[in-house]
This record gives C-alpha cells, sequence and structure tokens, in this order.
C-alpha cells in the first residue's frame, strides 16, 4: 500500500513530481510571457483559459479557499452596479468572469512563488529565450514578415510608419511591461553584484528589449522607480562602488548623447516624440494620462459618481462621450487606455479609493520597502497606473503580487537599513 496511490496504480517518486511541477510552471511561465494573446479574440488569454485548473491547483496546494473571500469584497460593486446603476448583466457577467480569472491567475503566481526554489532558473530561462527571440526579431524587420514581432503604427505627429518590438503580443507597451520583471530582477542583480553573467551581455539582455519596443511610459517609470529606491537606501547604495559609477556614467553618457542628438540629429523619433509629449501634442501620452480622467470625469457626471458604471458597460455609457471627444468614427473602438482613470469609470470614487488604499496598505503591512526588487517594481507599477494599462492586464498583477511578495529574500535590504529608512 506504501508503493500505490488510492487508484492501485504505482505511486511517482517525489522528485518526479517535483520535476512535472516545474516543468509545468516554466510551460505557463513561457505562455504567458511569449504567447499568451496568440491567436485569440481581443481581451481573451490563455491564462483565462486555464483559470479553472490553476483554482483547483490552488485549491489543492493551500487547502483553502480563496475566491470566495474576494468575491465577498466584490459584493457591495456588484450589488451597486446591477441594482442601483442597472448594468447590462450580460456584458457584465462576462467581464466580471474574466476579472476573476486574472484573480485566480494571480493567486496560482503567489502560490508559485512561494512554493518553488527554482523561480530564478524559470526567469534565466525566460531572459535567454527572449534575447534570442529579439535578434531573430531584428531580422525578421528588414523582410515582408515583419508584422510577426514588429507593431508598425504613428508614433507621434510627424512620425509614422514606426516600427516598434511587439514580440508575440498585441502592442508593444504590453511587451515592454511583461518584461518589466525581469528586467529590474537582472537589474538590481548586477548592481549588488549578484549574478556571474558578463556584465556586457547581461546588460545588452536587459536594455534591448525595452530600447526596441520604445515605451517611453515604461522607460521613464523604470528610471523613476530606480531613482526613488537609490534615495530610499541611500545609506546603504551610496557606499557600493558600482551604484556611484554607474550612475555617474549614466548621467554623463546621457548628457553627451543628448547633446549630440540635438545638435546633429534633432529630427530623430526619440525627440521628436518628446518634443511632442511636453508640449501637449503627442496624442497618446495626453490619451493616456489627462485625457484618461478627463473623460472618466465625463462619463461619470452622467452617470454613478460614487459606483462607476461597472465593469463591461464602457460601450454603453461611455462610446459616444469618447467618440465626440476624439472626433473617432462610429465604428472606432473605444477605451479608457489608463489603469487608475479606467477604475475610477468602471467601479467610481469608491473604487479608486479601494484600489489605492489596499496599495499603500499592502505596502506597509508587507514592508515593500525591505527588499531593493519588490521596491524598485511597486514604485514602477505605482506609477504606471497613471500613464497607461488597464484593469484587466495580467501583466500589471503579476507586478502587483511579485512587489508585496517575499519571494526573493537575498534581495533584503541589511536589517539595519531597513530600519533605518522605516522610521523605527
Amino acid at each position: 500500500m506504501n508503493d500505490r496511490l488510492h487508484g492501485g496504480g504505482p505511486a511517482l517518486p517525489a522528485k518526479q513530481i517535483y520535476l512535472h511541477a516545474v516543468q509545468a510552471g516554466l510551460l505557463i511561465a513561457l505562455v504567458y510571457f511569449f504567447c499568451n494573446t496568440v491567436g485569440l479574440p481581443v481581451g481573451l488569454t490563455y491564462t483565462t483559459l486555464l483559470a479553472p485548473f490553476l483554482y483547483m491547483w490552488v485549491l489543492n496546494k493551500r487547502k483553502k479557499d480563496v475566491l470566495l473571500p474576494f468575491l465577498f469584497l466584490l459584493q457591495p460593486f456588484i450589488f451597486a452596479h446591477l441594482f442601483v446603476v442597472e448594468a447590462s448583466v450580460q456584458k457584465y457577467a462576462v467581464t466580471m468572469l474574466n476579472i476573476l480569472a486574472i484573480y485566480i491567475f494571480g493567486q496560482a503566481f503567489y502560490t508559485w512563488l512561494m512554493g518553488w526554489a527554482d523561480k530564478e532558473k524559470v526567469f534565466g530561462k525566460l531572459l535567454l529565450i527572449n534575447t534570442l527571440l529579439c535578434f531573430i526579431a531584428l531580422i525578421f524587420y528588414f523582410t515582408p514578415f515583419y508584422s510577426l514581432f514588429w507593431i508598425q503604427q504613428t508614433l507621434t505627429d510627424n512620425v509614422d510608419q514606426f516600427r516598434r518590438l511587439k514580440m508575440f503580443t498585441y502592442e508593444a507597451s504590453y511587451y515592454a511591461m511583461v518584461f518589466v520583471p525581469l528586467f529590474l530582477f537582472y537589474f538590481i542583480r548586477y548592481v549588488l553584484r549578484m549574478t556571474t553573467v558578463h556584465t556586457g551581455w547581461l546588460l545588452l539582455m536587459l536594455f534591448l528589449p525595452l530600447v526596441l519596443s520604445f515605451s517611453l511610459g515604461v522607460i521613464m517609470c523604470l528610471a523613476a522607480s530606480g531613482l526613488v529606491t537609490f534615495f530610499i537606501h541611500f545609506r546603504s547604495l551610496h557606499t557600493k562602488r558600482r551604484v556611484v559609477n554607474g550612475f555617474i556614467s549614466f548621467v554623463f553618457i546621457s548628457v553627451i548623447m543628448f547633446a549630440i542628438g540635438i545638435i546633429f540629429f534633432r529630427e530623430n523619433p526619440l525627440f521628436l516624440r518628446l518634443e511632442n509629449i511636453f508640449s501637449g501634442n503627442d496624442t497618446s501620452a495626453t490619451g493616456r494620462t489627462g485625457d484618461a480622467f478627463v473623460l472618466a470625469q465625463k462619463i461619470l457626471e452622467k452617470n454613478n459618481f460614487y459606483w462607476g458604471i461597472g465593469p463591461g458597460q464602457l460601450n454603453f455609457a461611455g462610446s459616444d462621450i469618447i467618440r465626440g471627444y476624439y472626433l473617432y468614427h462610429h465604428t472606432t473602438p473605444v477605451a479608457i487606455p489608463n489603469a487608475a482613470a479606467e477604475t475610477l469609470v468602471l467601479f467610481g470614487w469608491v473604487g479608486l479609493c479601494a484600489r489605492l488604499l489596499i496599495q499603500i496598505f499592502l505596502f506597509f503591512f508587507t514592508r515593500v520597502w525591505a527588499n531593493y526588487y519588490r521596491l524598485l517594481l511597486f514604485v514602477f507599477i505605482f506609477l504606471y497606473q497613471f500613464m497607461g494599462s488597464y484593469i484587466t492586464n495580467v501583466a500589471e498583477y503579476v507586478i502587483w503580487v511579485l512587489a508585496f511578495t517575499n519571494a526573493f529574500p537575498e534581495l533584503n535590504v541589511c536589517k539595519k537599513e531597513a530600519i533605518t529608512t522605516s522610521g523605527e
């Protein structure tokens, strides 16, 4: 009996079970990172389709239900949307199911983070495969089949037909956002001298995808997260030669490159877009930031200020306002391309305040500042939610889970520094 399972068959050795679990985790990681939306309708992902299986796996691993508490927290919104706002039941149910599926994936990801010791190996394989695909994408750039890896779009005023690396995702900024956890994980390990990869190769593997994606929003938030983390942990980081030398080198090279660009290459796409952003003429930047909140306020003025319009209701309650604001054609799809503003529209001021309060509570409750990697992730995603993303963006929730989970304790700040920073 000791050699058999309940069904009477031969038992699998513990090591073999573990290997199967690791392989399954790597497979799901590859699907999430590279092809989560390939061949699927807009709004649907493979991680969503896998939700029932992931839910059963989480139940089996953690021996407790994780869905009921979330449904309990959603009850006030569901009641308000169905009986006060009177949302369309069919669209509402479909969107809420998608939100539940994303929540389940987040719980599965958290369970995997806390349960497996080979997380860094998975990260390493993802980084290596991504680098190889980047070089392949560079070859495809010059062929008629470029659309397999690249998206061609209007970048800003006077810059159209510009190609940006999207890999196998639907959009370049989304790909850059998916890459952020890998970038920050290996960047902070490089800073702390905790990696054996050659410096030149590592920096190429980290910066090449971001440069090719040309996602300025992601890049600016990454730079801001690095600066905030540096100043918060100035006592421990300023003594590290690599940090100081890197900071000085970055500033010096940036100034030189910027001066050369201004003098000799003023009409390049980067400068044209930066100029349009600062002058307010970049429709993408303004649409993802200020315009998103303006539209959110306009939609709420005609609906429910406190509870919003409800998930799945934008086409009913906000399409005319958005199309009128941008002078869109009546067939143009509408969206609020900003996670915070979209939360405001769909869940009202109650929902947006709850979103921010939960983030702040978890920041202190999980002591995010006590880990370099988690602090970098938190600052990045906290800022980026006001500059892009959307409430059903799986990549955003992966970053939140990593920020609130101490899955990599080797990147913890030393105890003395952490206490000093927290003001205890």
